[in-house]
């Protein structure tokens, strides 16, 4: 069988002939070693001109079209095109990445530009609204980002004389920015009379606010301010492409062929006109002559670089400037599909819908000859010989032309649709042919070319051909995917095979065959490889297709999806590939990017010399993601790890739907909403103990904490066990499923990770319970793995989305510093490099990856294993290269720097859990063994079984195998801890005695509980297939366990606490003695799962077992004869319950139908529901009926009740549900839509709930988190301020609280129309007093700039308003001053009169204008950068904040431009603006509050979900946002002495939020404890002395 690994020759990228000229600017430059780099293709490429050598970066996966140098000129930024565009910051000396900037961009990115000091870049979009973005880019993070222009831009540029300013022009305009804070504020340049509007395409900005730019007609614009000052008519003949401002002047580049010199002043300095070379591109091209057009310029020092349209670059001597050099050529525009190789010599020939054939040299690296043809060229090929040279044109012709002087042999056109392939004959007597018109033609050589043969079979176009060695048969390939093969030179088809079996190919190129099946990846289609040639002497193949891959592969391959290793470079479509003629470079040419690449081959022999090749090598060699193939090769998955991958963790229905659901479903029941509904319970509930541990699909989730307790998650739940006293404490943070969890290097904070749509990280304190920080927003579907850094400043997160997405976060700040794709395969294990923060590993499925942080992005490399292997754990050894990583098959990897040195067996099947010790690791695997290793895996120190045999008597339960497969270890306080896949934690004592902590069931869902009638014990029996009987005392333990021959779901003890009878899922049921779970008896009659068992009230006489085939039956305990069977029931039947006098069935069925049977004979009645209340119920475990219809929820449609208990005082009836929620009703629960406590404890949904004989605990059972739970029951005197989570319910009833009109006519008000943002302004958005007057008068912004400021901006002296007033000299009015404002905005504002300077002023608002009123002197000053209504304003109490004021606006949309709403931060004394936050609160900004220590801002928005956001105002940067209330928030404020708390008040709410790290977490305010208290609607919120005291005032009704 053929090998299907990989081959282990591979490719180096050895020279790129090209340069991007077309739809790109300003993309070459000089580096600060005198190197050149530029772009083309998908590959940024250093040049250096005195060597000749070309050096690349390769970390973009499209075309790169924008390039930008960092002003110390050795950083390079590079942006491309594509989905999901990036921005890579390379180092053109290293080709490292140093940063990557994703996530904002679509479409491409378009412009690029570095600040004066290279801290900032910006970057502009090719999305629909030309976003601009500014960039902290080593960081990755977006500092300010707006909407650029409606039309494209086409430069950018920061000014270098003024900090934060830019100017961006485009189609038809020029805008200046300004940025601060996060907003960036655009203001259009005025062309005015001096110029005309038109598109400008380049620009340079120069001293004293002067900025010159480029424009279509060849003029260059010169503007003061925005204002356009003069223009310099006809500097070039047409557009100017291109400007390079450097210490001498101005260089600027034009459509006309012109470079110009200018100097510091703008005057003329010389003119290079490179259409007078006698190198460049000839203008002769038939119709598209436009001669030569530069596109980019670079002047430095005496050397001009210049790059033109036709991929041409130029390197011009200042003081030489007639002779310009041609340094670098490639293919014009156009798609490039023609190639061929010299037979004999080291040539490659191409050919271009440019119309010209170019011949290379692959020695040199260099052109040597050109010649321009008719007509554009889609094939080439040459004669064995090397004389002949013939190419295929796109009419039909086909024209030959000798190699030696490109004379023209013939020309002959017999078809009219374009040749795609021509080959000669190995004889070299034969030319072939191959057209799109079906039919390939045999041309005679020697008889000047005469057609002599014509092969007609394929009905689609040709594609490839190749001859025999003895020129006697041909074989081609069509569109249509299939092969045919002719006898030559007649061209008669060859139907029978068996001729062909002994036939020898001269060459393969064809794509199809069964040698080259393996090209073809399992599912695709047959047309996206173009081209193949196989190179027989080192039996590999190298394909070019339609991604940009160009592939390498062993030849033949035979089945498909075979094993290669690719390369990137080129970016779009590679339209041909051929091995030159020794086999020693392959050449690729791509079809829309017009370059050719020659890659060295380096055989297998050298490439193992190569080991310590380069890091760039290993780069372009980018190992081969592995194909789509079954691999043969790999060794059969283990059952457990095959399982775990094939977990999905989805949800139909996510908590965070929740409020939208509800919503949806208010609008149908607002009937029900307006009557009087029940309250909820008195009495409530608390978490007391846990009985689980989730190991089935976990690994590490285990650890002692600083204090010695122990930590470890279980449903949605975080647990700190205390081993000395046996209790639990609970973080409960979570509201589904934590799949993971990590400790931080002090062991006191905890990382844990959830399911979810949104999935989110919590950090949380293990002695307090609280959490630190919790980061969402990144990760889709769940998290499966974390890790913090050795520090413990930033963990390391995978997500559980189709790419396994790898995130890196400073956790306290939450923020993300990078991210990136991890794997297409699950990923098990992140680390981070605890000698080297900035670098990690993750591994998983069939890979080992190696990744380093560079800004935004991560850069990761596959580890070289030969092999694939799947590995479940990995830890970092005693130095920053070693990594050990245990794999599925039982092996410890030692890896050096991603390269594997050797392995060593550790365990019988995989080994999940490996732990670095100080000298040495322990590894804990599959086999139920922990083993101790010293510190190099040389030798096994000592190993631990875990057997029943050694469990040490203080254990809490029992070990239900031998050797259970380890998932954790941890060590710490003399122990080692061990978790284990069936949910049990062991502490195995360094001298061998093991005690068990905790146990739970296994992995399966766990249906059935019963209490015992007189005793604090409980019975589960579960999927996994055992009874477990458990001590709910304190003593918290296991009493006994049997294993079943089928998992079960329902059990049930008799009265007297002697039997307990149990369901099983086969059908079958069997009593068992309660005390040694012996078989009593056993009974199978049915085929579908027992669903419900139930021993009759009493003496318990009768066992009512209900099954899934709709029946119960009825059988009499005592003869162990079946008496009656309940007939009737349509559906699956899920609740049983007796009568108290035994005598009456009650059932429920899944189809939500309530029957009534009578014992023991099983005849059905028919009860009314009036009768049905009265009747003496022994339990009430049902979840239909009258007395229980408040119970289900508004979203019914969603989410099952699946289990009720009734308390045995009759008035708390407890339910559990599917999305895990454990809720307490008062009973009788009449009416629709109860009210109730609710609490989140199980993640997904509860099976089961039971009350104890003397209610005085509630247990729980979780279907998928496999817990038992216990909740203390707190009756209701017993009051304690504590956490639960009892929402009260789901509607607002109407009759709380009640309006007043002013208060409804504020919430109804909508200022969006307010504010006219239909265009009934004619400007846009530049109100008079904004627009920039005549530089005559003092600039609007004096203060900023430095010059005196106008007289209203100042406090106004009262005499200086005087002589403005008489105005001694009568000048013409050129300006209108703000003087005096009437009114003050208190209608709909609240709060917004407030004192300055010890009462000294007072700041008030009206319309867009701040007031500040001296109230010695009465005079008002104002501040008027505000562009429509403020709706608010407050003052910063902090005192190293004096006088700072926040003042939030109408606005109309939230796409942060410049109409959207903002917050201005500003000055009170001196009208000087702080900083201006754009934010997403479309319709405006109602209530903004600073916290204690001014750092921080909080607003509150007009939208829809009214979004509470929290500001860092003197960044910019937003902190956290999150959607506030459904209804109109009036204040939010924080409190007074907190940066992290505040409350928020508004429509019949109060909510009490805490912001952790960049999440925002909200309660809401609960009245239960003040008897009938309202919820009313609040209008206003003042803290007190006490911490927690909140007074709220709010609206009462008079009655």
């Amino acid at each position: 069988m053929a090998d299907r690994t990989a081959p282990n020759c591979h490719l180096r990228l050895e020279w790129v002939y090209g340069y991007r000229g077309h739809q790109c600017r300003n993309n070459l430059y000089y580096t600060a070693a005198k190197e050149i780099v530029y772009f083309v293709a998908g590959v940024g490429v250093v040049y250096n001109t005195r060597e000749h050598k070309q050096k690349f970066y390769l970390g973009h996966n499209d075309d790169i079209i924008s390039l930008a140098l960092h002003p110390e000129r050795v950083l390079v930024a590079t942006g491309q095109v594509g989905k999901e565009p990036y921005i890579c910051v390379w180092d053109s000396y290293t080709l490292q990445t140093v940063s990557i900037l994703k996530d904002v961009h679509t479409h491409g990115i378009a412009c690029l530009a570095f600040d004066l000091e290279g801290q900032c870049l910006v970057s502009v979009g090719l999305d629909s609204k030309n976003t601009i973005c500014v960039w902290d880019w080593r960081r990755g993070k977006v500092l300010a980002a707006a909407p650029g222009h409606t039309d494209r831009i086409f430069d950018i540029s920061w000014d270098l004389y003024q900090p934060s300013k830019l100017v961006s022009c485009g189609v038809k305009h020029i805008k200046f920015w300004s940025l601060c804070g996060n907003a960036l504020t655009p203001k259009r340049g005025v062309f005015g009379k001096t110029g005309d509007l038109q598109t400008i395409l380049c620009l340079a900005c120069a001293k004293d606010e002067v900025t010159y730019s480029g424009a279509l007609n060849g003029d260059i614009y010169v503007w003061k301010g925005i204002n356009l000052m003069r223009t310099v008519q006809g500097a070039h003949g047409s557009g100017i492409f291109s400007m390079n401002v450097c210490e001498e002047g101005f260089a600027t580049g034009g459509r006309d062929g012109c470079v110009r010199l200018w100097d510091l002043n703008f005057k003329p300095i010389t003119v290079i006109d490179l259409r007078e070379t006698d190198q460049g591109y000839k203008v002769a091209r038939g119709e598209n002559s436009r001669g030569l057009s530069v596109r980019s310029v670079c002047w430095r020092g005496d050397h001009i670089l210049v790059g033109t349209q036709d991929s041409e670059i130029f390197e011009v001597v200042v003081h030489d400037r007639t002779k310009p050099f041609l340094i670098m050529q490639g293919h014009c525009e156009g798609e490039l599909w023609a190639l061929a190789v010299h037979p004999t010599k080291p040539l490659a020939m191409t050919g271009s819908d440019d119309r010209s054939v170019r011949i290379w040299s692959l020695i040199d690296h260099a052109l040597i000859a050109r010649c321009n043809m008719e007509e554009p060229i889609r094939c080439a090929a040459v004669s064995t010989d090397g004389i002949h040279l013939a190419l295929g044109m796109k009419d039909g012709s086909f024209t030959v032309l000798r190699v030696r002087d490109m004379t023209e042999v013939v020309h002959i056109k017999d078809r009219k649709e374009a040749i795609h392939e021509l080959k000669y004959s190995p004889d070299g007597a034969h030319l072939a042919v191959g057209s799109n018109d079906n039919s390939v033609d045999i041309y005679g050589v020697v008889q000047r070319y005469k057609k002599v043969g014509e092969c007609i079979g394929s009905n689609s176009f040709i594609t490839h051909m190749d001859w025999s060695t003895d020129s006697k048969y041909l074989q081609t390939n069509d569109g249509s995917g299939r092969r045919l093969f002719y006898r030559m030179p007649s061209g008669k088809e060859v139907t029978n095979r068996e001729e062909l079996k002994l036939v020898q190919w001269a060459s393969w190129t064809c794509v199809l065959g069964p040698e080259v099946n393996g090209i073809w990846p399992k599912y695709s289609d047959i047309n996206d490889i173009n081209s193949v040639d196989a190179n027989f002497n080192n039996q590999v193949l190298v394909t070019a297709d339609d991604y940009g891959l160009v592939k390498l592969l062993r030849y033949p391959c035979v089945k498909k999806g075979a094993k290669f290793k690719k390369y990137l470079g080129h970016s779009a479509h590679i339209t041909n590939a051929r091995w030159s003629h020794d086999y020693q470079w392959v050449i690729t040419i791509g079809g829309a990017d017009h370059s050719v690449f020659q890659w060295k081959f380096v055989p297998e022999r050298k490439s193992k010399e190569a080991v310590h090749i380069a890091t760039q090598e290993t780069f372009a060699d980018s190992n081969s993601e592995e194909s789509d193939s079954d691999q043969s090769d790999v060794p059969e998955m283990d059952s457990e790890i095959e399982q775990e991958t094939q977990l999905t963790y989805r949800r139909q229905v996510y908590k965070e739907d929740l409020p939208q659901l509800k919503e949806q479903c208010k609008e149908k029941h607002r009937a029900t909403a307006m009557k009087k509904r029940e309250r909820a319970p008195g009495s409530g509930v608390k978490l007391h103990f846990i009985h689980g541990y989730r190991g089935y699909d976990c690994r590490s989730n285990l650890f002692y904490t600083q204090t010695g307790e122990i930590v470890y998650h279980v449903a949605a739940i975080g647990v700190v066990y205390n081993r000395q006293q046996n209790t639990q404490r609970f973080y409960m943070g979570h509201d589904d499923d934590i799949l993971c969890l990590a400790i931080h290097p002090l062991k006191d904070f905890v990382a844990t990770g959830q399911v979810g749509r949104d999935s989110s990280i919590h950090i949380w304190d293990t002695e307090t319970l609280k959490p630190m920080s919790v980061l969402r927003g990144f990760h889709q579907l769940g998290v499966c793995a974390l890790d913090f850094s050795v520090d413990g400043k930033r963990l390391a997160s995978v997500g559980l989305d189709d790419n396994h997405t790898i995130v890196l976060w400073d956790w306290r700040k939450g923020e993300k510093l990078s991210a990136m794709r991890g794997s297409k395969d699950k990923i098990f294990v992140v680390k981070i490099n605890p000698y080297l923060p900035d670098k990690l590993i993750t591994a998983g499925v069939k890979h080992m990856k190696f990744w380093h942080k560079a800004g935004g992005g991560l850069i990761g490399r596959k580890g070289n294993m030969g092999k694939t292997e799947t590995m479940m754990c990995a830890v970092y050894g005693w130095s920053e290269e070693m990594v050990f990583s245990g794999t599925c098959t039982g092996d410890i990897c030692i890896w050096r720097d991603m390269f594997l040195m050797k392995t060593v067996k550790a365990h019988d099947g995989p080994v999940f859990s490996v732990h670095a010790l100080e000298k040495g690791f322990v590894t804990g695997g599959k086999d139920g063994i922990v083993a101790l290793w010293d510190d190099t895996f040389e030798r096994c120190l000592k190993t631990y079984a875990i057997k029943r045999a050694v469990l040490a008597p203080g254990s809490k339960g029992l070990l239900l195998e031998d050797n259970p497969s380890i998932r954790a270890i941890s060590l710490g306080h003399g122990h080692i801890l061990v978790g284990t896949k069936n949910g049990e934690i062991l502490e195995v004592d360094k001298s061998g005695p093991i005690t068990l902590l905790v146990q739970g069931h296994m992995e399966g869902e766990v249906w059935g509980l019963a209490t015992h009638p007189h005793l604090p014990l409980c019975a589960t029996v579960s999927d996994d297939k055992t009874l477990r009987i458990w001590d709910l005392s304190p003593s918290h333990c296991m009493l006994a366990v049997r294993k079943l021959r089928k998992g079960g779901r329902c059990c049930c003890f008799s009265p007297d606490g002697k039997a307990l009878a149990v369901g099983l899922n086969d059908g079958s049921f069997l009593i068992v003695n309660a005390d040694t779970l012996e078989d009593l008896v056993s009974f199978h009659h049915r085929k579908d799962i027992i669903s419900d068992i139930r021993f009759s009230p009493g003496s318990g006489k009768y066992l009512a077992v209900a099954s899934g085939d709709t029946f119960v039956d009825i059988y009499n305990v005592m003869s162990s004869k079946r008496v009656g069977v309940c007939k009737g029931c349509l559906n699956y039947i899920t609740h049983l319950d007796w009568d108290k006098r035994g005598k009456l069935l009650q059932v429920n069925t899944s189809a939500k139908e309530q029957f009534f049977f009578e014992a023991p004979r099983g005849k059905r009645q028919t009860i009314p529901a009036t009768e049905v209340e009265k009747i003496d119920w022994s339990t009430w475990t049902c979840v239909l009926g009258t007395s229980v219809e408040g119970i289900w929820p508004l979203i019914n449609e969603v989410t099952e009740v699946t289990a009720a208990c009734l308390s045995n005082d009759r008035k708390v009836l407890a339910t559990g549900d599917d999305l895990g929620y454990v809720k307490l009703f008062k009973y009788p629960v009449k009416g629709k839509y109860a009210k109730f406590k609710r609490y989140v404890a199980h993640s997904t949904h509860v099976t089961n709930v039971r009350w104890t004989h003397d209610d005085s605990l509630l247990v729980t059972v979780g279907g998928g988190d496999t817990c038992l739970m216990i909740w203390a029951h707190e009756p209701e005197g017993h009051r304690e301020f504590k956490l639960c989570d009892s929402e009260e319910s789901d509607i607002e009833s109407e009759d709380d609280g009640g309006y007043d009109s002013d208060v409804t006519r504020e919430n109804e008000i909508n200022y969006t129309i307010k504010a006219l943002s239909s265009n009934m302004r004619p400007m846009t958005g530049v109100k008079p007093h904004l627009q920039l007057k005549e530089p005559s008068v003092d600039e609007r912004q004096g203060v900023v700039r430095g010059s005196r400021p106008p007289v209203s901006r100042a406090l106004p002296q009262p005499e200086k308003l005087q002589t403005n007033n008489v105005g001694k000299k009568k000048r013409p009015i050129e300006d209108l001053v703000l003087e005096l404002v009437f009114g003050y905005r208190g209608n709909d504002c609240r709060n917004n009169v407030h004192y300055l300077n010890e009462g000294a002023d007072i700041i008030y608002h009206t319309a867009s204008i701040g007031i500040v009123l001296n109230l010695t002197t009465s005079c008002q000053s104002f501040y008027v950068e505000h562009s429509d209504d403020i709706l608010c304003l407050t003052i910063n109490q902090h005192p190293k904040f004096p006088n700072v004021v926040a003042t939030g606006q109408v606005g109309d949309t939230g796409d942060m431009s410049a109409t959207s709403p903002s917050i201005h931060v500003w000055d009170a004394m001196t009208k000087q603006t702080l900083s201006v936050l754009r934010c997403f609160h479309s319709g405006g900004v109602c209530s903004i509050s600073f916290s204690a220590t001014g750092k921080l801002l909080l607003s509150v928005g007009l939208d829809h979900e009214h979004t509470v956001t929290i500001w860092k105002w003197q960044e910019g940067a937003k902190v956290a946002s999150r959607v506030g209330h459904t209804q109109r928030i009036f204040v939010a404020e924080f409190r007074p002495d907190s940066d992290t708390h505040f409350v928020s008040v508004g429509i019949k709410h109060v909510r009490f939020w805490t912001l952790a790290g960049r999440a925002l977490l909200s309660k809401k305010g609960v009245l239960s404890s003040i008897e009938d208290a309202r919820m009313q609607t609040m209008l206003s919120v003042a803290f007190g002395a006490a911490t927690r005291l909140v007074q709220i005032c709010f609206l009462f009704r008079i009655t």
